[in-house]
């Protein structure tokens, strides 16, 4: 037979021979090729859409997380604010899940958060937040263009990842209850002491960048870190905030933008639903 189907499911469309649409449509034949193509072009076009999703599916995000950790808060904030979604894989710390076989394949040292991208595993939520932004540079940028405004990001950004945070997480309260003392008051007094510390620092830091936010009028890499900090030293560890009144200020403007606010503990799906109240 001189019928030919056309590729990718029209099988009610045939072409036949030149020659024979030449006789049978004469002048039609232009305008029925142009019909074909362009159901051609819709079905490529369909298939083109289908494989990409199928594409974005395989390579969805995924972020091991738990609920409390600030690190893990910071990187829950940056997704956010790029429009990235993500598939959020809880990892209870309180209950050790961390020291797994199955999680210390992804990160040796035990740690979240942990970002997975297709075949990369990423650990540690400043080597995150570099590597998101080095990706999707104009998904809302982290960092600003003008050199000296992106050295003092960094600056504050090291200021809490280094010299706050660590004096605060779960594994240094452990070690402290377990060598030193179990009586609350002294658990408390080292994440106050060094937070405290940490928000003089920042205070004078800052004092001379800040806007709106911590570097200016716009949301950057400090306010990702900023902002975890701010919540768990009113949340969890009773720091009086009338001592800083910039970061009591920047800590308003957080509460106002939803890509923080849906990146906060209590919204986790591991929330403890007491943790809300």
């Amino acid at each position: 037979s001189d019928d030919n189907k056309i590729a990718g499911g029209f099988p009610s469309l045939r072409i036949r021979s030149l020659s024979f649409y030449q006789n049978q449509i004469g002048s039609n034949l232009l305008k029925y090729g142009t019909t074909v193509s362009i159901y051609l072009s819709i079905y490529m076009a369909s298939e083109s859409g289908d494989n990409k999703k199928e594409s974005e599916l395989k390579l969805k995000l995924k972020l091991y997380s738990y609920w409390r950790s600030s690190c893990s808060f910071r990187v829950r904030i940056a997704l956010n604010l790029k429009g990235l979604k993500y598939e959020y894989k809880a990892v209870n710390l309180v209950k050790g899940e961390q020291f797994s076989p199955e999680f210390t394949e992804l990160n040796p040292i035990g740690y979240v958060p942990v970002l997975v991208d297709g075949d990369l595993v990423l650990s540690d939520s400043f080597a995150i937040l570099l590597y998101l932004e080095e990706k999707y540079p104009h998904h809302h940028p982290l960092l600003p263009q003008d050199l000296h405004k992106k050295a003092i990001n960094f600056q504050a950004a090291n200021i809490v990842s280094s010299s706050i945070q660590p004096f605060q997480n779960l594994a240094a309260l452990k070690c402290i209850e377990e060598k030193i003392s179990s009586d609350p008051d002294v658990k408390l007094a080292w994440p106050q002491h060094y937070t405290k510390k940490g928000f003089v620092a920042l205070e004078r830091l800052l004092k001379d960048h800040a806007g709106r936010f911590a570097t200016g009028d716009e949301v950057y890499l400090a306010d990702l870190f900023l902002a975890p900090q701010i919540h768990a030293a009113i949340k969890w560890f009773n720091v009086d905030m009338t001592q800083f009144p910039l970061l009591s200020r920047l800590n308003e403007a957080y509460n106002e933008i939803p890509a923080f606010q849906d990146a906060m503990p209590e919204k986790q799906l591991d929330a403890p639903l007491a943790s809300a109240s």
